[in-house]
């Protein structure tokens, strides 16, 4: 079944309400949520006409009104009418968090146009195989990759390039200090009519009068694609709706109640990722809240940050928050956290130990707030569950929100009993369209249940209680199995990390001849520890005393630092790759040598 099978099928509604142990805590209206049939342009506008004079964002310093924002993103879009882009045409955002990729994203859906959400730090060839992949017509760029760009354009679709500096909406004098050290080194070429900088191209837009042939947007219209992995590893392009980005902010209004207009947001999980761009920038933005623009992260600068703005919401992935307890004691000790309403962690796991040394930390700098635990993925717009802040449940990762149903399936699409393992399926406004030009891949993630129900597998294993709690278990690929035992890393990581020496793991699937895989541990130490026997030998014996003799790692490698994904995942993909690798190389050493 194809994208535009899907979207019609979707249209349909719900053929059988699934089951929904959680529906106790939330009002018949909320699980009947409704999500208006708009553009997510023209809801956002609609919700700014109530707070023109809020400020939306805020960039080194620098805000932007409401009012002021809904003026540029017009502006913008004219501009990219100017240039020829029409309804349906695909234009690629690759850009860090700044008003330039925020408001082109917006102004881009007011057309009816698709942004092709991308990071700046992809290689020439993956943004070359994103542009083409997406059949995308012009490109929106940040200044630093324009050498980039120059080397693999013209392999492409891409007619225009807009060249947007970081600088373009900074402080005075913050731009003066860019364009000295950095801007000015980039030059486009004169002779190359392909590219234009953002401010020519915003002004050359200014005079444009044709309107954008009578387009009236629907809720199930195409509205972004961001990246993932998909089933089987390989890159694939998320198709997300307006409706996706407008039941998000539909659901935050009831699950985050404390949340108030004017609240602040940090906004420091980049816009290329559907984690970034809907749950930390859109529905903030819809609720009247502050977007505080952060493009780069800067780990030793967390504190800092959190101490001049003093956000009342703050969401991330757990190396942001690890990031938050280890800033200097001296500096630490400055902080008083009272401000702070939501602490969320999502995107990966968030290990017992680091919660608890977390938690530890916001309860020492005056917080009475904790941090909860999220779900999602990137092909439901990052978010479909979460842990309640006022009585969560240990180890959860709560419940479903309103109009979003989930269950725990079997191989066969069989939901399971309540407390048996299975994985876990999505249903609802937040789910994918599918993925673009790549059917198989859809039909893969998407299926029809027995219940007429569109359903999107995860991927990832869950077990629900009877109050339709679920707790993550581990990822489906990922699972290990030895000897016919199935072995779960998340489970051995959770216990090496009991120990007091290890910061963070990794455990990996390691071939082995008679048991096929066993588990290997990566191992990053906490500081003052180093890698010894007697260290290894506490570490076996924890794993004695805590796992079954079949999921007991065979072999332990300790590291400096463990490699990350683009958004801050432990890259543990990487780490299988390498091990294979080595694995490889080791046997082949041994023929060759024979």
């Amino acid at each position: 079944m194809n994208i535009f099978d899907m979207k019609f099928f979707r249209f349909l509604g719900f053929k059988k309400k699934p089951k929904a142990p959680w529906s106790k805590y939330y009002s018949k209206k909320d699980m009947n949520l409704n999500i208006p049939n708009k553009s997510l342009y023209q809801y956002f506008a609609d919700s700014a006409s109530k707070n023109p004079n809020l400020i939306a964002f805020d960039y080194f310093g620098k805000t932007v009104t409401f009012k002021e924002l809904v003026t540029r993103i017009d502006e913008c879009s004219k501009a990219f009418l100017s240039y020829g882009i029409r309804r349906g045409d695909v234009v690629t955002i690759c850009m860090p968090n700044t008003p330039e990729g925020v408001i082109s994203f917006f102004a881009l859906n007011k057309i009816g146009a698709i942004s092709n959400m991308i990071h700046p730090l992809s290689s020439e060839n993956e943004i070359k195989n994103m542009l083409n992949n997406t059949g995308s017509v012009m490109l929106v760029v940040i200044d630093i990759d324009y050498e980039k760009i120059k080397k693999i354009i013209d392999d492409t679709e891409v007619y225009k390039v807009i060249v947007a500096k970081a600088n373009c909406s900074m402080p005075f004098l913050m731009h003066v200090g860019y364009e000295l050290l950095k801007g000015r080194k980039i030059k486009l070429s004169k002779n190359d009519g392909k590219y234009i900088l953002w401010k020519d191209f915003i002004n050359n837009g200014k005079n444009y009068k044709q309107s954008n042939n009578g387009y009236i947007a629907k809720k199930d219209d195409p509205a972004a694609m961001i990246h993932s992995g998909g089933s089987t590893g390989t890159p694939k392009a998320i198709v997300l709706s307006n409706a996706n980005f407008i039941a998000l902010v539909e659901q935050a209004k009831i699950v985050f109640d404390e949340l108030e207009k004017g609240d602040k947001c940090l906004s420091i999980m980049p816009i290329f990722h559907g984690f970034g761009l809907g749950v930390c920038v859109y529905t903030p933005l819809c609720l009247g809240a502050e977007c505080i623009l952060i493009p780069q992260f800067k780990a030793q600068e967390f504190g800092n940050i959190l101490n001049k703005h003093k956000p009342e919401f703050v969401i991330g992935v757990p190396t942001l928050f690890e990031a938050m307890i280890k800033t200097p004691k001296e500096q630490a000790d400055k902080f008083n956290l009272n401000y702070l309403k939501y602490v969320i962690s999502g995107g990966d796991t968030l290990k017992p130990t680091l919660e608890k040394e977390i938690n530890s930390f916001l309860s020492e700098h005056g917080s009475t707030t904790k941090i909860i635990q999220g779900y999602g993925m990137s092909e439901a717009l990052s978010a479909v569950c979460l842990n309640f802040k006022s009585n969560p449940k240990p180890k959860s990762i709560g419940v479903p929100f309103p109009g979003c149903y989930m269950g725990i399936f079997s191989s066969d699409d069989k939901e399971v009993e309540y407390g048996v393992e299975g994985e876990i399926c999505i249903s609802g406004p937040n789910v994918m369209l599918g993925y673009y030009n790549n059917e198989k891949e859809t039909n893969l993630a998407l299926h029809i249940h027995d219940d007429g129900n569109i359903w999107l597998h995860s991927g990832d294993l869950g077990i629900m209680d009877n109050n339709g709690f679920i707790t993550y278990t581990n990822r489906l690929k990922r699972m290990i199995i030895s000897s016919g035992y199935n072995v779960y890393p998340n489970q051995v990581e959770e216990v090496l990390e009991k120990h007091e020496a290890v910061m963070i793991c990794s455990v990996i699937a390691s071939p082995h001849k008679y048991k096929g895989e066993v588990p290997k541990a990566y191992i990053v130490l906490n500081k003052g520890y180093k890698e010894n026997e007697k260290l290894v030998n506490e570490l076996r014996e924890l794993c004695k005393k805590n796992l079954p003799k079949y999921a007991l790692p065979y072999d332990y490698e300790f590291r400096k630092s463990l490699p990350r994904t683009l958004v801050g995942k432990v890259d543990f993909r990487k780490l299988q790759m390498e091990n294979n690798e080595k694995r490889l190389n080791e046997k082949y050493g041994k023929e060759e040598n024979k």
